[in-house]
């Protein structure tokens, strides 16, 4: 803090060129033309923000109903939110709820959302920060998981709106970390009211990155409650998954990159030739035609029988299940024997291992993991095993497989440590009532 007990402000020069960076991108999202790309959406998609925002208030929003403005940069992020979004819908139906996104990825995950209202959020400019705050009027701004915006905290604060954080976490090796990154963040994270961190590693580097020690506790990560609840509302009647039931044993390979298949392809037809019975289904990351049409070749080329999940016509009609659809990974997991997840060999990162670890399946990932807290945990919990190369992917997949003790051992640690995770969604959920001055209702 400043001696006056003003956050302490970022640098002149730190603060201009992200002024300028975010001018430059309000302008080209107004002329890029339309397109597929993923830069190109994100763009486009910010064309009459502040017309959307604002018509949205003028049209339904109540100033005498606190509301609650939630943002998750992605779909990871919203699965963090979309627990404690329930919860609050469900007991306090007197909140409006928005919650906004940055990335294309998340819009049709923004739609499933109990909220009264769901968009992008606006480049971080003054000018479009002072819209947005004035058009919806928010009573608090929480963000999920690390995310906070220096131009929309600094707007909001000097409107008297609250800030907050949930899952809140910091890897060692963060970005954020670095010289110039912290001092322009420090200002934004010192204006923080209230903070729930995963663990107590977490708390201490958010607070040597600028958050007061006053608005910091350790609340734990509510992805653990959102993917147990998946996990136990997914039954063997479920439209997608009942088509798709066998005895067979069933390696389910999630969120993929193409880095990933070079591994795990060539090591799946090695557990053929030991396993003959298994089937393998496969959900790349980006569904996309040009992704898809190499793993549909590879597996005629490799004699196995395939299929696409929008057409495939039985269990047994297949060795290969190519997903070309998004959003239905959480619940194909329930399918695995054993689980691979993507992004170990990826200069993006390792995707969520908790999904398959909640129905209890053993998970096997490549070495990029260690800037996953989940996936550490895991292997420390013997749920779960690193593939550094196909050799070892096929060995352990392998024995899996063929050791049903071995197997269900692992499945059973992985699934305990995801049920000893649960708590957070309802520790979360009361800071957020605590920050907006809220009174939980009584219990009957």
């Amino acid at each position: 803090m400043a001696s006056d007990g003003s956050p302490p402000a970022a640098p002149r020069s730190h603060w201009l060129l992200y002024r300028l960076t975010g001018a430059l991108a309000r302008t080209a999202s107004a002329i890029v033309p339309s397109g597929d790309r993923k830069l190109t959406r994100s763009l486009a998609a910010r064309r009459g923000i502040r017309t959307r925002y604002r018509r949205w208030a003028d049209a339904h929003r109540d100033p005498a109903r606190p509301l609650l403005w939630v943002h998750a940069p992605s779909v990871g992020e919203g699965l963090q939110a979309r627990p404690v979004l329930e919860r609050l819908r469900a007991t306090h139906p007197e909140l409006q709820l928005a919650y906004t996104h940055f990335s294309p990825s998340a819009a049709n995950f923004a739609a499933s959302l109990p909220v009264d209202v769901h968009d992008y959020l606006p480049f971080d400019t003054p000018g479009e920060a002072r819209a947005a705050v004035s058009a919806w009027q928010p009573t608090a701004i929480v963000f999920s998981k690390l995310d906070v915006w220096p131009a929309l905290a600094r707007e909001a604060d000097r409107h008297g709106v609250r800030l907050g954080m949930i899952s809140a976490t910091l890897a060692e090796g963060s970005g954020r970390r670095t010289a110039f990154a912290a001092a322009l963040l420090r200002e934004a994270y010192a204006r923080l009211n209230a903070v729930g961190a995963i663990d107590a590693g977490d708390a201490d580097r958010l607070v040597a990155l600028g958050v007061r020690p006053d608005a910091i506790e350790v609340t734990g990560d509510t992805r653990y409650d959102q993917v147990w609840a998946r996990a136990n509302t997914v039954g063997n009647d479920h439209p997608l998954l009942l088509p798709l039931r066998a005895e067979r044993p069933t390696l389910v390979a999630g969120s993929t990159w193409p880095a990933d298949e070079r591994v795990l392809l060539p090591a799946w037809e090695r557990v053929r030739a030991n396993v003959p019975e298994a089937r393998l289904i496969l959900a790349p990351h980006e569904p996309t035609p040009a992704h898809l049409e190499p793993l549909s070749r590879w597996s005629r080329d490799a004699g196995l029988r395939y299929g696409r999940l929008s057409s495939v016509s039985g269990a047994d009609s297949w060795d290969v299940l190519l997903v070309d659809r998004v959003g239905v990974l959480g619940e194909l997991y329930a399918l695995a024997s054993i689980a691979y997840v993507g992004g170990g060999f990826h200069s993006a990162g390792l995707h969520s291992v908790l999904e398959p670890a909640a129905f209890g399946a053993p998970v096997l990932f490549g070495p990029r993991h260690h800037a996953s807290r989940d996936a550490g945990l895991l292997l420390s919990a013997g749920g779960a095993q690193v593939a550094i190369d196909a050799a070892a992917l096929t060995q352990t997949a392998t024995r899996w497989f063929t050791d049903h003790s071995a197997r269900t051992q692992a499945g059973d640690a992985a699934r305990e440590l995801v049920r000893a995770g649960l708590g957070a969604a309802e520790r979360s959920t009361a800071l957020i009532e605590r920050l907006l001055g809220l009174i939980r209702p009584v219990a009957r």
